[in-house]
């Protein structure tokens, strides 16, 4: 190969945010090359610059790419391989195994494990987002500042009026939209129009934004003592209450998991209160699903009464507001925070320390891990953290956030983030029995699209499944998310090896589904379902009633968030139903890591089969009051980043 060695630097001649080319020739016969190495001199205090790739031109002719895609900083150099993604079995030189292994050696010393509370799946070992390699920091600062984005978000809002009101009531229902009409969004506003109706009540536990929640009731709970007397008025099939529960048209939703949560007590001025209510659901002969009894608590008495829909009107108002605030609570921490950021972080962590650059794994889920861990990194720094914005507005800010997580552990199984897994435990899998879940009957098709391109990706490179036992770096990745990751807990369940294809093709499915399309699912729908505050409130500021017949609007606005905590609540869903600036979204893989033909027309095939996911939730959406869009692949990005 003929080139030029340069015998002096570059000197950088480029500008902050500038994008530049540079071509580099030499007359040296350097042979085949493995390896190319890339050094940049410090010459200025903030000097980082980032190299996207590099072409070489061989004396032939041909072009090979080495992908780059990294920050050199400092004085640090970058040793790129070419762009062909090779697994362990494939380096045959020493010089490859040794490059192989070194960059594990350092990946591992600089992307450690850390238990940021205990019994919490393990994080990333950085107290603030300056700490983080510089490879997985957000580009600006600025732009992941939670604080900054939600007091921009309260100001554009334009309630930053009410923002010093804290213990201030609100006058009445209507005046919820003194802080709510600004905004016009079709989702929105009907919800504010129909919030206190029992069919928007039960729509929500299908396609709302916490749609996790719903069960097949196969059987009463003995904690939950309904009689057919007490809901015969409401049942329309000429059945019992046993003979429709064997019918499957009785569904349950339990939040067991808020008992004995601490509230927030960060406020000597406001007590706040949780609830850990039990609700009973109807599937009707329209197919719409409708709330049949409410209990507040898990232990049936006296004190804690079933409410029904027979009751007076604000009875059955307070109590499913109840139910509303328990399900913001599961949905904010457990299936939003848990079961998407925090996960994806033990995957993505696990990626960095035990797959190097040239493994088809890692170059399959980097743009799937991009900025999650700096995303989760600054939540710990301002929002979760103690005395964080979180404690603000939140029922349980304060540390029970914290107990709600250490709770969650216990059911949080791999196969639980198996999407059709998880659709058939909770028995709503049949669109028969069930019709009308959009994020069940979407989310397949996303699951499916997703499985079908990794296969194709995966036996590109594994052509057996002893290819997959042998390949010890994924089996130490595996083994990483298991053991460290998730603190080998008996109850998670999460594989330690993977004996076949399909093993591993289920597993990176998972991985790029969380992070992508669940996380989408419940993450962009928050403005949507929880701006008007009565539909979700955030805290609860009176106990839940134990007895009926004593409530009145005064009572139930009391209850409800003040005019402060309103808008933090308002502003935080505003900023996080947000994209961000030149999101990415699924199947766009700009960065070009795979070179190889095979790889590059899986993804074309995966493109068109998400093209045409979205295109028949378009057609199915259209004339909608209620358009169901949050698994539509063009509204999906990459991975968690907000």
């Amino acid at each position: 190969m003929e080139r030029t060695l340069l015998d002096k630097p570059l000197y950088n001649d480029f500008e902050r945010g500038a994008v530049d080319s540079y071509d580099v020739t030499v007359g040296e016969n350097l042979g085949e090359m493995e390896l190319v190495k890339v050094e940049k001199n410090k010459y200025w205090v903030h000097d980082d610059w980032y190299c996207k790739y590099i072409t070489v031109k061989t004396p032939s002719g041909d072009y090979v790419e080495y992908p780059c895609f990294r920050w050199l900083v400092d004085d640090k150099e970058v040793v790129l391989r070419d762009g062909r993604a090779r697994l362990p079995k494939d380096d045959k030189t020493r010089l490859e195994k040794q490059h192989r292994r070194k960059e594990l050696e350092s990946r591992r010393k600089t992307y450690r494990w850390s238990e940021w509370q205990p019994g919490f799946p393990m994080s990333i070992d950085a107290n603030t987002h300056k700490e983080l390699p510089r490879d997985i920091q957000f580009d600006s600062e600025k732009g992941v500042d939670f604080i900054l984005n939600y007091s921009k978000a309260i100001e554009n809002l334009c309630v930053n009026q009410f923002m010093h009101m804290f213990q201030s009531s609100w006058n009445d229902f209507s005046d919820f939209e003194r802080i709510f009409v600004r905004i016009k969004n079709t989702i929105s506003e009907y919800v504010m129009q129909h919030w206190k109706e029992d069919f928007m009540f039960g729509y929500q536990y299908l396609n709302g934004c916490n749609p996790v929640m719903i069960q097949k009731c196969t059987k009463l709970p003995e904690k939950f003592p309904v009689t057919h007397n007490m809901v015969a008025d409401c049942l329309e099939r000429e059945m019992t209450l046993e003979e429709e529960i064997k019918a499957g048209n009785i569904y349950l939703a339990d939040y067991e998991l808020m008992e004995d949560i601490s509230p927030n007590s960060t406020d000597p001025c406001t007590l706040q209160y949780l609830a850990a209510p039990i609700c009973l659901l109807y599937n009707n002969s329209q197919s719409k699903i409708l709330p049949l009894a409410i209990q507040l608590g898990q232990t049936p008495g006296k004190d804690n009464p079933i409410f029904l829909p027979s009751d007076g009107q604000y009875d059955w108002m307070l109590a499913k507001i109840w139910v509303r605030s328990s399900d913001f609570h599961i949905h904010q921490t457990v299936t939003h925070l848990l079961r998407t950021h925090l996960v994806s972080e033990v995957f993505g962590v696990a990626m960095f320390r035990q797959l190097p650059a040239v493994h088809p794994a890692y170059k399959l889920l980097l743009p799937h891990i991009r900025f999650t861990i700096a995303i989760n990194t600054k939540a710990r720094e301002q929002l979760i953290c103690e005395f964080g914005i979180f404690d603000k507005a939140n029922g349980t800010g304060g540390g029970g956030h914290v107990e709600m997580i250490q709770k969650a552990m216990r059911s949080l199984t791999f196969r639980s983030l198996c999407f059709p897994d998880a659709i058939k435990a909770r028995g709503v899998d049949s669109p028969e029995d069930l019709p009308y879940y959009y994020y069940r009957d979407d989310g397949n098709r996303v699951w499916d699209a997703t499985k079908s391109f990794v296969w194709d990706v995966v036996c590109i490179y594994y052509d057996s499944d002893n290819t997959v036992q042998k390949d010890e770096e994924i089996q130490a990745f595996v083994k990483d998310v298991c053991s460290f990751g998730m603190q080998d807990l008996d109850c998670c369940e999460f594989p330690k090896s993977l004996k076949t294809r399909e093993d591993l093709t289920e597993y990176l499915t998972v991985i790029i589904f969380t992070a992508s399309a669940h996380h989408a699912a419940v993450n962009f729908g928050q403005y949507d379902w929880c701006s008007w505050i009565p539909n979700a409130p955030p805290t609860m500021r009176k106990p839940p009633p134990t007895q009926k017949g004593v409530v009145d609007v005064k009572f139930i606005i009391e209850s409800l968030p003040d005019r402060g905590r309103s808008c933090w609540h308002l502003g935080a869903v505003w900023a996080l139903s947000q994209f961000q600036e030149n999101e990415l979204f699924l199947g766009m893989y700009p960065d070009e890591h795979f070179i190889e033909k095979p790889v590059k027309e899986a993804m074309e095939s995966f493109r068109k089969r998400l093209a045409e996911v979205s295109s028949a939730i378009k057609i199915r959406n259209e004339g909608k009051k209620l358009p169901y869009y949050y698994f539509s692949p063009d509204r999906i990005p990459n991975s968690v980043a907000v």
